[in-house]
């Protein structure tokens, strides 16, 4: 075998034609599924049947070009495989280690530059430069300059860089969804039925429950996901970004990222995709720019942060939260919470794998931060609970900007809030029997209580920060300050 066919070993989220066409075409490919891989974390059900689903279509698709090996470890699989093989950069400091320990030991011949994102991870470099406090639109200004995408010439589309004001209404008043197209909804075949029968005979330690497959998982799929999204949805989805609806679990959301975390769709793509619907008339600005930040700016910020901040980055705990995550937290028991967007949010996590941006942050996370969950626990929990979760994605989004557990070195406060903004925001609280309003007694909204708990808890932090500073003045003026703090020290229903 000569150096220019050597083999060229995928991961399960590089299953795209960026990985292994292009240069690469003429290559044999090798994909692993590594029964150790799957054992070593709780993962959703759903999670572990989307990744093998993808492997197994990945090496359907390729045909005679694949060599799809079962093994207990990848170590296995390629001392078994005997050829020095070609790898892309992985997606974390494990990974990588471990990939950079195969090439010294001869197995890997080879670790090439990732291709499965916009802005190279030198070119990160080359931006981030020797910045000490990094803005997330900064970086994403820069990447619209970088792409060409949604410019007139130097200067932004409509004369503005962000419409996100434009794009936080309420849900619709006295309906039970926003009255967008369904999402894409792929086809299961006989690959998702013996991924079902294997992970039934596996045994696996998972979290959540098995359900129809709703991701696409190959590139087939994740183009026809795509083209639904610009076509039917994307117009809604600005108005309604944040807004939450418990009869509506997907609202206008383009469930991507799980395509996108797979590999088996390039960002640029979708990227440009939405920039086209504008241009055609086809798509408000305001939506297609949102969706724009989301993909462009938002995710790959967070990768290049990934590996610009560091594995130590997952130590932080700037706010001393040392709170065990609770049983019914850890085992998805969304039927034992009282509270409705709590109850909502955490059963979207145990039914599908998946929960939206808003309820990751403003509930999931708006609670984790009031309670002081341990943030490393958190983000393992993230990762693994969720199945677009993947060790990239989570610590930066939990660490950072959900749990300010970073100090600020993400995010310039802690995204949290009062009741007043979940109902504001969502159609749950007509529905639950706190009371948004209430902070005191059996009614006590657990948000809205637990909001000024946070605050008198971290009070000297919040005061310092001109964002944050006038909650503290706000606490200052309230008369059962103390009654609220005893409350929520010994509040054991959510």
């Amino acid at each position: 075998m000569s150096a220019d066919d050597t083999p060229l070993w995928l991961f399960a989220d590089q299953l795209g034609p960026q990985f292994y066409g292009g240069e690469h075409a003429h290559r044999p490919v090798f994909l692993v599924e590594a029964t150790s891989a799957l054992r070593r974390r709780r993962f959703h059900r759903q999670k572990l049947h989307l990744v093998l689903s993808a492997l197994r279509h990945a090496a359907a698709d390729l045909g005679e070009r694949v060599t799809l090996v079962r093994a207990d470890s990848y170590t296995e699989a390629l001392r078994d495989y005997g050829a020095p093989v070609l790898v892309h950069e992985p997606t974390s400091f494990a990974a990588d280690r471990f990939v950079r320990r195969l090439q010294r030991d001869g197995m890997v011949a080879e670790v090439l530059p990732t291709p499965g994102f916009a802005l190279s991870r030198t070119g990160f470099r080359r931006w981030a430069g020797d910045r000490r406090r990094f803005r997330m639109e900064d970086f994403y200004r820069e990447q619209r300059r970088r792409f060409g995408v949604l410019m007139d010439g130097p200067e932004p589309v409509g004369g503005r860089w962000n419409f996100d004001a434009e794009n936080r209404e309420s849900p619709p008043k006295n309906g039970r969804s926003i009255g967008v197209d369904a999402p894409y909804r792929p086809r299961e075949d006989d690959i998702d039925e013996q991924v079902r029968r294997d992970l039934d005979a596996m045994d696996l330690p998972t979290v959540g429950v098995d359900g129809p497959r709703l991701f696409a998982v190959t590139p087939a799929e994740a183009r026809r996901a795509l083209t639904r999204f610009i076509e039917r949805r994307l117009p809604l989805f600005g108005r309604y970004e944040d807004a939450m609806m418990g009869g509506d679990w997907a609202m206008s959301h383009s469930l991507l990222s799980v395509p996108l975390n797979l590999g088996v769709l390039h960002p640029l793509d979708a990227v440009h995709a939405a920039e086209q619907a504008y241009r055609d008339g086809n798509t408000p600005l305001a939506a297609a720019e949102g969706f724009i930040r989301q993909i462009l700016g938002w995710r790959e910020y967070m990768w290049h942060l990934y590996w610009h901040f560091g594995p130590d980055y997952l130590d932080n705990n700037a706010l001393s939260a040392e709170t065990p995550l609770p049983a019914w937290w850890t085992e998805l028991d969304a039927d034992s919470i009282t509270a409705e967007c709590l109850r909502q949010a955490l059963g979207g996590v145990r039914d599908r794998g998946w929960a939206h941006h808003i309820q990751r942050l403003m509930v999931l996370g708006s609670h984790a931060l009031q309670r002081g969950y341990q943030p490393r626990a958190l983000t393992e929990w993230f990762a693994t609970a969720f199945v677009d979760g993947f060790a990239w994605v989570m610590p930066t989004n939990v660490v950072g900007m959900s749990q300010h557990a970073d100090g600020g070195l993400l995010a310039t406060k802690p995204y949290t809030s009062g009741g007043a903004y979940v109902n504001k925001m969502s159609d749950h609280c007509r529905a639950c029997c706190f009371d948004p309003k209430v902070r005191i007694g059996p009614d006590a909204c657990p948000f809205t209580a637990g909001y000024w708990a946070f605050v008198h808890r971290h009070q000297d932090l919040l005061a310092r920060n001109n964002r944050t500073a006038r909650a503290v003045s706000s606490m200052a003026r309230l008369a059962d300050l103390d009654a609220v703090v005893e409350q929520e020290r010994h509040r054991e229903t959510f």
